[in-house]
């Protein structure tokens, strides 16, 4: 029997640290294009109250975004022992593509899986590069991908990455843009020949869900909030109220349900990874999933046990927080949370589209 695990992960964050007092000299305009008449250091307060965002990471105007899925593509694969040649799909999940540094437009073309594939210098001319354009959830829905070709036997190893550099598509003018980040991540996904004892083990489920009517437009581009802005007409736009309903009304379910089809109980999950997009939400979307479950006495304590945050330090870096985070984990770098051989995880994310997804992940048990 087939079973797709991950054998390698990386991720890599931008040295850029940038704490919220960067946005204490900023003019943020409304929606009708007025300067918003509260102090920036009122407006950044309640930001991360709601939020918890501390800091973010924003990455140099020399780098790309295909740079840094290298970076963390490199990781990954080193971290796999799997010779780059022997890779067999690169599925690369993002959004905007490489950012021009000076038209500040999306550059699409080549795809950033080919100029990953480039800039590793895999010669391997059947190893074919994919992007994954699906909102945030990106990277969990190139892992989906990747699972069906390798339990079809169509491929043997492959590289999905993420990356983002949301720093060079947000409207200064805008309040919400202090949401964004940079990041990249990355995993080698491997199909591996099990024996009954262990055909429980890597990827067990996933589901996914596109809502793509009305709630298409909860996340997209447009220009700057400031109507004499004129540095790029590409700027990520988002109805935050609506995207906070939607989470609380799909995605608990939708996780429900993925452990119902494997008759698994909230119970058997070690960690819930949550794409990290609003600390208030993330709690909501959990306590819903609890209620699921007529679990609603717990206190925070449950909360920061079982689904670890990383929003405070690192923003929402889109398709790269949840590899980047689980790296973070599986190197010890976010204590006290670990997994060990044998825990099962719980991944989801939701974006634009609006997309949701979610993955259930059995890390091997160590052999007798």
């Amino acid at each position: 029997m087939i079973r797709s695990i991950i054998t390698g992960t990386g991720h890599y964050l931008p040295k850029g640290i940038i704490k919220n007092n960067h946005f204490f000299k900023h003019k943020f305009y409304d929606k009708k294009g007025v300067i918003i008449e509260k102090s920036n250091e009122e407006i950044i307060k309640k930001f991360q109250h709601i939020t918890e965002i501390e800091e973010r990471r924003y990455l140099k105007k020399n780098l790309l975004n295909s740079d840094i899925a290298t970076i963390a593509a490199k990781r990954a694969i080193k971290n796999s022992k799997i010779y780059k040649e022997k890779i067999d799909y690169i599925i690369s999940a993002h959004n905007y593509g490489d950012i021009h540094p000076i038209s500040f437009q999306s550059d699409l073309m080549p795809s950033i899986a080919a100029r990953v594939k480039n800039k590793l210098q895999i010669k391997n001319k059947k190893c074919r590069p994919y992007d994954m354009i699906f909102g945030c959830p990106g990277w969990i829905e190139g892992m989906i991908l990747a699972d069906q070709l390798l339990r079809s036997k169509y491929a043997k190893n492959i590289l999905i990455t993420s990356s983002e550099t949301l720093s060079k598509v947000i409207d200064p003018h805008d309040k919400n843009s202090m949401i964004f980040s940079d990041g990249a991540g990355a995993a080698v996904l491997s199909g591996i020949e099990v024996d009954i004892e262990y055909e429980g083990d890597g990827i067990i489920h996933y589901d996914s869900q596109c809502n793509n009517n009305k709630e298409l437009y909860y996340l997209t581009n447009g220009p700057s909030l400031n109507p004499n802005y004129k540095k790029s007409l590409v700027n990520i736009k988002m109805n935050g109220r609506r995207i906070y309903e939607y989470a609380l009304t799909e995605v608990p379910n939708m996780l429900k349900n993925i452990l119902d089809h494997v008759n698994l109980h909230l119970k058997d999950i070690k960690k819930i990874l949550i794409h990290q997009a609003n600390a208030k939400m993330d709690y909501a979307i959990l306590k819903r999933l609890l209620k699921l479950y007529n679990c609603t006495s717990l206190n925070m304590d449950f909360y920061t046990k079982i689904m670890p945050m990383s929003i405070q330090k690192f923003g929402n870096s889109s398709v790269a927080t949840i590899p980047t985070l689980l790296d973070l984990i599986l190197q010890g770098k976010m204590p006290p949370h670990e997994i060990k051989p044998g825990d099962t995880i719980l991944m989801t994310s939701l974006g634009a589209g609006m997309n949701i997804n979610g993955m259930i992940y059995r890390f091997p048990k160590e052999k007798k």
